[in-house]
C-alpha cells in the first residue's frame, strides 16, 4: 500500500520499523484490537522513556495513523 500511493522507501522502512515496535511495544498484540489509547501509550513511552523529539513522534504517529487507515 505505501508503494501504491508512492511513499519513498525511506519512508517505507522507517514506517516498517515503527509498526514493528508499536506491536512488540504491546506485546504483539494485533493492531486491530487496539485503538487510541494503545497509540497514546506508545507515543507517552517515547517520550518518557526514550526521550526521542516531537518529529520524532510525529512520524510514529503517521505510521500508526497510515496502519489504522
Amino acid at each position: 500500500m505505501l508503494r501504491r500511493k508512492h511513499y519513498s522507501y525511506r519512508t517505507e522502512q522507517a514506517y516498517i520499523q515503527w509498526i514493528k515496535r508499536y506491536i512488540l511495544f504491546h506485546n504483539k498484540r494485533h493492531p486491530k484490537e487496539m485503538g487510541a489509547p494503545e497509540i497514546e501509550a506508545f507515543l507517552t513511552h517515547l517520550a518518557v522513556e526514550e526521550h526521542v523529539a516531537a518529529s520524532t513522534q510525529n512520524q510514529a504517529l503517521s505510521a500508526l495513523l497510515f496502519l489504522l487507515s
